[in-house]
């Protein structure tokens, strides 16, 4: 989901409503997490290395992973029994790449009782409308998802896109964006920035009315985002998993178990706990040619030389 870069071609010109009471305002260093199930045959999860000072990751007892086709065939009762509660799937990325892992791991993780939601990267240089037309061809509006992810980052290293981000600019689309994506599945979606992107776009009270979910895997979030108020954190890029091959990004959710269950909906709780409800899960259709149609607010990408947008 992310690659480290610097930003040098920003230029500035200058969170949640029924969801807000349940998420604590404000993971790795310290023991490794485990999570709810203690299955001794489960190898435990490598802990993360840094310099996490006052908020460690193992303080939230509700971690999960964020999973794109670079973790390949996932198994996902392994991971789901390993103590892994949520993963944010990689669906789209702009106007016409789909994530050839999507559905894959988008039924996988459902019919083993693992939370999940599904992400967009944003390619900056194409229109809102564009965007969301692709996302919402691709994702499903199923009511047991977690909220759609908007992921905003800006890779200079891309080839296809030269466009610096104006920082008015960037809201503009992002709003246009999100507002689309609650019309469309009916929950207020949640934003996935890195420490760059927020300094430069949405520091410090941009957006504010929609959770957040910060990448911060050297120091504790408030280092880097202030007292920006976060609902998920993104702690470690080379997290081991068990049913995971390779390394994979972990995140934990700032709250407790009741808050967790609040926010994603598990009122009925253990069914969906221990992957019971295996049979409601759903086969997508096959995928059609996206159908674009105009969005309120939308405003073609302004083109200019400098920084570039984002590469697979």
């Amino acid at each position: 989901m992310f690659a480290s870069i610097a930003y040098p071609g920003f230029m500035r010109s200058g969170c949640i409503a029924a969801a807000a009471c349940v998420l604590l305002a404000g993971c790795g260093g310290g023991a490794p997490f485990v999570g709810d199930d203690q299955t001794g045959g489960i190898p435990p999860m490598k802990p993360a290395k840094s310099a996490f000072t006052t908020t460690q990751p193992h303080q939230f007892p509700v971690h999960g992973v964020d999973v794109s086709k670079y973790q390949g065939d996932i198994d996902w009762p392994l991971v789901r029994a390993s103590g892994t509660r949520f993963a944010w799937i990689k669906a789209t990325e702009g106007a016409d790449h789909v994530d050839q892992k999507f559905r894959q791991n988008w039924e996988g993780a459902k019919a083993a009782g693992v939370a999940r939601g599904a992400y967009h990267f944003v390619f900056w240089c194409r229109s809102p409308a564009q965007e969301m037309a692709n996302f919402e061809n691709v994702v499903p509006a199923d009511p047991d998802a977690l909220p759609p992810v908007l992921d905003v980052e800006a890779t200079p290293e891309s080839k296809s896109c030269k466009r610096h981000l104006v920082r008015e600019e960037a809201i503009r689309d992002m709003r246009v964006m999100l507002r689309e994506m609650e019309r469309h599945y009916g929950k207020k979606p949640v934003i996935y920035t890195t420490v760059d992107f927020y300094e430069a776009i949405l520091h410090p009270g941009e957006l504010t009315e929609y959770p957040i979910w910060v990448r911060s895997t050297k120091h504790s979030p408030h280092v880097r985002y202030g007292d920006r108020q976060w609902s998920f954190w993104q702690y470690q890029s080379d997290g081991a998993v068990p049913g995971i091959r390779g390394n994979v990004d972990r995140n934990a959710f700032h709250g407790t178990q009741q808050q967790w269950l609040a926010f994603a909906g598990e009122a009925a709780g253990p069914a969906r706990e221990t992957g019971a409800y295996v049979a409601s899960a759903q086969m997508l259709p096959p995928l059609a040619p996206p159908a674009l149609r105009a969005i309120p607010g939308a405003v073609a990408p302004t083109m200019m030389p400098g920084l570039n947008a984002p590469a697979y």
